[in-house]
């Protein structure tokens, strides 16, 4: 299946890249007996429906005139929303400065999770600055530590 959603990706890069988007991530899915290729896209500054449109036109178009997929599916195109995955390097050195959750496969120092502003992203660990009874703590979390790490929305 990764090759399969690597050649979907080269097929859309270049939609992408005639537009200043880029792809946040793609996924080819099997949901209750359906098949999803899910796109999700941004553009420095938002993305907006009507590039979703775009890019949903224009990928569809040269989908249907390679077929490069062999079950019949629904092709959706989105943003990938507020609260965002980061799934890479390049989108978390894109988000430093900006508030995250991290969640943990083990615990540190008690906590699972941590959420708090990103400041700083190496190849083994992640700088966070939390909140801790109002005061502000900087907490490392190793990055093979890191079970899934994205947007979060301050409050």
């Amino acid at each position: 299946m990764d090759t399969k959603v690597e050649e979907l990706k080269a097929i859309l890069q270049p939609i992408l890249d005639q537009h200043d988007f880029f792809l946040v991530d793609l996924e080819f899915v099997h949901e209750r007996g359906d098949w999803y290729l899910r796109v999700y896209a941004d553009k420095k500054g938002g993305i907006s429906i009507d590039d979703c449109a775009v890019i949903s036109e224009e990928y569809g178009e040269k989908l249907d005139e390679l077929n490069p997929i062999e079950p019949a599916y629904y092709l959706e195109v989105s943003s990938p929303g507020a609260e965002r995955p980061l799934k890479n390097d390049a989108s978390l050195t894109d988000y430093v400065d900006d508030y995250v959750h991290a969640s943990l496969y083990q615990k540190q120092d008690g906590q699972k999770a941590f959420e708090g502003t990103m400041t700083e992203v190496t190849d083994t660990k992640i700088t966070l600055i939390v909140k801790v009874k109002n005061l502000k703590k900087q907490v490392e979390l190793s990055r093979d530590n890191i079970a899934k790490i994205r947007l979060a929305i301050e409050f």
